[in-house]
């Protein structure tokens, strides 16, 4: 290893905290220094990883190397013209935000959370509020240059196999270095959002069905702890990149200003009966009460609109020292009545979960272990010490398999491997490639020993 790489010992665990593992954290500062880290994981392998908002085990290796990218953060250049960026897999959202809004520019898809990192992004294939119109991040790489097990720094393009092996592979085909990506033009800093009411499932689905046409972004907050008539009721909030002329006179002096609130950060220390079916039943009560029947366009900040919770540093503290499980799972179109039964399953159960989103998929995206497929996608939260969550997710895993879903593996911590094939079809395809690019074992993570991939 070099000498000046910044390394040392160090429990590692998953944005759900709920299986922390040792490791030894090596955190390269150039592209060479990564090449060295490489080269010298041991016999555990190694794992690259940003900023650790993957929920469960993606990004910790037990025993071996994790490869702390976040000192590779530079934006290389910005092409303000025809709306393309380079950079190091080590910058975030958040900083990519920063340097484009300025310049009228937008990051093409974000999820829930800013910061992320970029090499993270096209590792977990992320999505947005916008897949139904834009796809997932790796549609929108243009190339990719990905250190590989045996040394080698690769230029990797969209349409080859190692790129649809990379895009949603969860880093265990290599080392991203360094990513051309394309923009989205915007005008303003500022969203006009859009906001009704469901009064359950199905009102929610056909309004999704019927308008998600006319909007960028669209994403539903979902009751899950409601029963009876009014199971699955929700806030459907849609929106778009707000135009010049649509802000007030005191706004269109700095259209393009990015300054997203905080609040204190949450405590170190939270009871872990918090987050209970009273008090979750009492905020979903409250939320839903509280947004309007219909709003039409509000003007928003980005980080309201796409990263509410960013604005609350370590906000999955709140779940107490056992964690949470995030749970998301896709089933296609033609499918709804799985969805039905699987939300009517989790209302029963009492599930406490506040975090609860629905959102419509388009096309799907190349990648092999890419997660979006056309249909309907749910996530929710739910407290890990909720007794007998591990049988009850199992068999939720059981029905979504069987009518053709999958699991989201950027948010999964205890899916069986049996039950990912039937999943992901396109998985041996994914294993043969891995085995011969790096037939050692370099790219190791606990994700993949679990799920031996």
């Amino acid at each position: 290893m070099a000498a000046d790489t910044h390394h040392d010992t160090a429990a590692v665990t998953g944005w759900g905290r709920t299986a922390p593992t040792v490791a030894r954290v090596l955190r390269p500062r150039t592209y060479d220094e990564a090449a060295d880290a490489v080269r010298t994981v041991g016999a555990r392998g190694g794992i690259a990883r940003g900023l650790g908002r993957a929920y469960g085990d993606a990004a910790q290796n037990a025993g071996g190397a994790v490869l702390d990218m976040t000192g590779l953060d530079r934006v290389r250049s910005i092409d303000a013209e025809n709306g393309t960026a380079v950079c190091d897999a080590g910058v975030s959202l958040h900083r990519l935000m920063e340097v484009l809004l300025p310049l009228g520019w937008f990051v093409p898809v974000t999820p829930g959370t800013r910061y992320v990192t970029v090499g993270g992004a096209i590792g977990a294939d992320i999505h947005g509020k916008n897949h139904h119109v834009s796809g997932s991040f790796s549609r929108h790489v243009r190339s990719l240059e990905l250190l590989t097990a045996d040394g080698e720094v690769r230029t990797v393009l969209p349409g080859t196999d190692l790129f649809d092996a990379t895009a949603g592979g969860m880093g265990l085909t290599g080392v991203i270095l360094s990513v051309t990506l394309s923009l989205h033009p915007v005008e303003t800093s500022l969203m006009s959002v859009d906001t009704e009411r469901a009064t359950d499932l199905d009102d929610l689905m056909a309004r999704l069905t019927a308008t998600d046409h006319r909007y960028r972004y669209s994403v539903a907050w979902i009751d899950l702890l409601a029963r009876g008539a009014a199971t699955g009721r929700a806030v459907l909030t849609r929106g778009e990149h707000a135009p010049h002329d649509a802000l007030p006179a005191r706004a269109r002096r700095a259209p393009l200003r990015f300054r997203p609130g905080q609040l204190p950060s949450a405590p170190e220390f939270v009871p872990g009966g918090l987050l209970g079916r009273t008090t979750v039943g009492l905020f979903n009560e409250l939320w839903y009460r509280r947004a309007p029947r219909r709003r039409t366009g509000e003007l928003q900040k980005i980080s309201t609109f796409f990263h509410p919770l960013d604005g609350v540093p370590h906000w999955n503290r709140i779940y107490g020292r056992h964690g949470f499980v995030q749970y998301q799972f896709v089933v296609g179109h033609g499918q709804e009545e799985t969805l039905r039964r699987v939300v009517r399953r989790i209302s029963r159960r009492g599930c406490p979960s506040f975090l609860a989103v629905l959102k419509r998929f388009g096309e799907g995206d190349p990648g092999w272990l890419s997660f979006p497929v056309p249909g309907w996608t749910l996530a929710l939260d739910i407290p890990a010490a909720l007794s007998g969550l591990g049988t009850f997710l199992d068999e939720l895993d059981e029905e979504v398999a069987a009518a053709g879903g999958r699991v989201y593996l950027a948010k999964d911590s205890r899916v069986r491997p049996e039950v990912l094939r039937a999943m992901y079809p396109k998985l041996p395809a994914f294993r043969a490639l891995r085995a011969e690019l790096d037939p050692r074992g370099v790219f190791t993570s606990d994700l993949s020993r679990r799920l031996a991939l």
